[in-house]
């Protein structure tokens, strides 16, 4: 018996059942320096051998033309050989190219097909990318009980996407305000600004959560820092108010401008409040009238109402120099 191990073991060596095929790691020391070319022969080498890795990484040299001439075609040939070993990353990409149609004609029941595969094996790009194929229901038939259920898988692996994802449909299908809560702090604590406004509204209306303004401010300026608009604007109020912090006008007019900028039309109402009133900023009818405009042109009516009060009082110089100023004004980007 020991003859026979010891006949074995180059042959185990060879087909990488001891660990990763011997070419297969001088193609990475290769790739690594950036020597594609030998990257390509030694990972061909070892994928003609049926090492899976090898046949993933040189399918994806020439999905990328690092080392031969770039050919979706023999891409598509390596990654398939790979997903037959069930190597977890390439069925992932083939996925991705029936979904894009990269070297394959375009077809959503095969990018389902081959997601599925690597989100039953654990992989979590894959689990996020089948949730969404069944929330939008792209190659399966739409089904928001699967789109959350493999939201949640990806979600419990610290997907911030498939967190974020599933808080929202907790807020607007399930409406557990308890959940969506629980996810939108899982995602706001990972950086996603779109998570970090919601779990500042949150605890603005006291949804699913106790009522608590000093935690609305905290997150609304964490996404208001990351230039989430909406944010923003709502931070300005907090400060104006002195909703669970200090009130601030300066503080105030600053978010309330950042917003307005943007094109937010309640900070661009609440923006010419300040300019009417000389809060936060120097007192200037005329600046009141151009954000007062802006905001109305967008439906404001309380701005459509403060329009009609400043005209009586402005002279038609001021006037005409705010409307100048509202038909000059360009956003500095769109809102968000």
């Amino acid at each position: 018996m020991q003859k026979i191990i010891l006949l074995l073991l180059p042959v185990l060596a060879l087909t990488g059942c001891l660990g990763p095929h011997p070419y297969y790691k001088r193609g990475q020391a290769a790739e690594t320096e950036q020597n594609y070319e030998a990257a390509v022969k030694w990972y061909r080498q070892a994928a003609e051998q049926e090492d899976a890795a090898a046949q993933y990484r040189l399918g994806t040299l020439y999905a990328e033309g690092r080392g031969v001439a770039q050919d979706d075609t023999k891409a598509v040939a390596w990654y398939h050989q790979a997903a037959e070993q069930e190597y977890v990353t390439a069925l992932y990409h083939l996925g991705t190219i029936y979904a894009e149609g990269r070297g394959v004609a375009q077809d959503d029941m095969q990018a389902a097909a081959w997601y599925r595969q690597a989100a039953e094996q654990g992989d979590v790009a894959a689990q996020y990318r089948l949730g969404t194929i069944y929330a939008e229901g792209r190659g399966v038939e739409q089904d928001d009980t699967e789109a959350m259920a493999w939201y949640r898988q990806a979600a419990e692996q610290g997907n911030a996407e498939a967190q974020k994802r599933l808080a929202s449909m907790y807020d607007t299908i399930k409406e557990d305000a308890t959940e969506a809560a629980k996810w939108w702090r899982k995602a706001a604590e990972q950086g996603v600004a779109e998570a970090q406004y919601h779990l500042g509204k949150i605890y603005f209306k006291g949804h699913g959560v106790e009522k608590d303004d000093a935690e609305a401010v905290k997150w609304y300026r964490q996404a208001a820092e990351q230039g989430m608009v909406t944010a923003q604007a709502n931070l300005g109020v907090l400060l104006a108010e002195g909703r669970g912090i200090p009130k601030n006008d300066k503080q105030a007019a600053k978010w309330f401008h950042q917003a307005a900028a943007k094109g937010e039309a309640l900070a661009q109402y609440r923006l010419g409040t300040m300019y009417a009133e000389g809060h936060g900023v120097l007192q200037s009818e005329e600046d009141a009238y151009k954000w007062y405009l802006l905001a109305a042109a967008q439906g404001v009516e309380r701005a459509q109402s403060k329009v009609k009060k400043l005209e009586i009082f402005l002279t038609p110089k001021q006037r005409q120099a705010g409307q100048d100023a509202a038909a000059a004004w360009q956003p500095t980007q769109p809102p968000r």
